[in-house]
């Protein structure tokens, strides 16, 4: 072993960090915890016994495919179903050189962090915003510039002030990131209006979008809103989706939706990654789609999940202190809402003191460019069982309660002469 490691890895290596997330969910692992920190699918929505047989069907018919390597723009037969899926879903017209096939979302987002970022430039991402982006935009030297967002979505005005001062120096940040449906992880959707402004923003200035969208088809309620892929018609948006949260995550697949240079470009950088995407699961989930059994998959999806909202959402309101500056969003679909503090609560010690009372969350300033967001938390509510989501909701809000209690003992006594 080399005397010091640190001395040879790489500036990227250096500037790689742990995800919070996954650092935090090891101390969830207890059978006692209910965990609303994670963002795991409900596995009782698994297709397990659609996908076995489609699994075997493979395997008779196309097994020397299926088990060898494919190209890595991604299997033809996938993506015409993807093509026609977009067709369906937002009326957007693909060609195959507009897709390419990933393992998963996340890869896109790195691939796409790949190809876009220099150390040092600058990226525009929401407040809060997905901690995978985060992560992946760190690694390759981003200088992240947060916009907070309101209920609509990232705040447009606060968008131009930043970019008017980026032009002022003449820089301009390599891209905007926005998670625009039920957005992780606060649970809120942009609205028409705000996309089709971001959309003029983005001209005006020259700036890519990147449009992450795991949660779209995720809906509940309300109408649809067409993805600012569609709206834009010109080239200036990146489309990342995947799998996992649609379907489940085991297959580890995902698809970027670009203009033809864009995708030739990212193709060029997944090469170098690891070839290609699994053979075996692509041809299994184009079967899959092909036979009708993704819109179904989808609609049982979000049968189970706006159940769960629902209970998640009464509980809130039953259980909760009554306390001033505590609220929590309550979306239209997805995986998450947001629960915001009061001012003088850290959750990221709340955490630990709700780990002792066996229920987690994620701290809101995980998902904080700014070291912000510590008075918030994110809520799961897609895994846990509609059982568990009552009792742990009533088990932190007896945190809140407590932690509430003590601060004010704590100023009774330091009043006291």
């Amino acid at each position: 072993m080399v005397t010091d490691l640190q001395e040879i890895f790489s500036t990227n290596a250096k500037n790689m960090k742990k995800s919070v997330i996954r650092e935090l969910l090891k101390l969830t692992r207890r059978p006692e915890v209910i965990s609303f920190a994670g963002g795991l699918p409900d596995p009782n929505t698994f297709p397990v016994e659609e996908v076995a047989e489609i699994t075997a069907d493979v395997l008779r018919r196309d097994g020397a495919s299926a088990l060898q390597y494919s190209p890595t723009e991604g299997d033809p037969k996938l993506k015409d179903e993807l093509i026609a899926h977009h067709e369906q879903e937002d009326g957007i017209k693909l060609s195959p050189e507009n897709v390419l096939i990933t393992v998963a979302s996340q890869q896109g987002l790195d691939l796409t962090a790949k190809i876009f970022i220099d150390r040092g430039d600058p990226v525009i991402v929401g407040l809060p915003t997905y901690i995978g982006g985060l992560g992946a935009f760190k690694s390759y030297g981003a200088d992240m510039i947060g916009v907070a967002l309101d209920g609509d979505g990232m705040r447009m005005d606060l968008l131009e002030r930043e970019l008017e001062k980026l032009a002022r120096r003449h820089e301009k940040p390599k891209f905007i990131y926005v998670v625009p449906d039920f957005q992780n992880p606060a649970g809120i959707t942009m609205s028409e209006a705000r996309r089709i402004e971001l959309i003029e923003l983005a001209r005006r200035y020259d700036v890519m979008i990147i449009e992450d969208s795991p949660y779209k088809e995720l809906r509940f309620e309300g109408d649809a809103v067409r993805s600012i892929f569609a709206l834009d018609g010109d080239g200036q948006v990146i489309g990342l989706h995947t799998f996992s949260k649609i379907l489940f995550p085991g297959m580890r697949l995902g698809w970027i939706i670009a203009d033809e240079a864009v995708i030739q470009k990212l193709v060029i950088a997944k090469q170098s990654t690891d070839l290609c995407t699994p053979a075996f699961t692509q041809a299994i989930v184009a079967e899959f789609a092909s036979r009708g059994l993704l819109a179904k998959a989808i609609e049982n999806v979000k049968r189970v999940y706006r159940e769960k909202r629902e209970i998640m959402l009464s509980a809130l309101d039953e259980y909760m202190p009554d306390l001033p500056g505590l609220s929590w969003t309550r979306p239209q679909g997805g995986l998450f809402l947001w629960v915001r503090l009061p001012e003088h609560v850290d959750a990221d010690e709340l955490f630990y003191e709700a780990i002792e009372q066996n229920v987690a969350f994620v701290v809101g300033s995980a998902f904080h460019c700014d070291g912000g967001g510590r008075s918030s938390m994110r809520l799961n509510f897609s895994y846990p069982t509609n059982e568990d989501i009552v009792e742990g909701v009533k088990r932190l809000a007896k945190v809140i309660e407590n932690h509430e209690r003590s601060r004010r003992r704590a100023g009774d006594v330091i009043a006291t002469p």
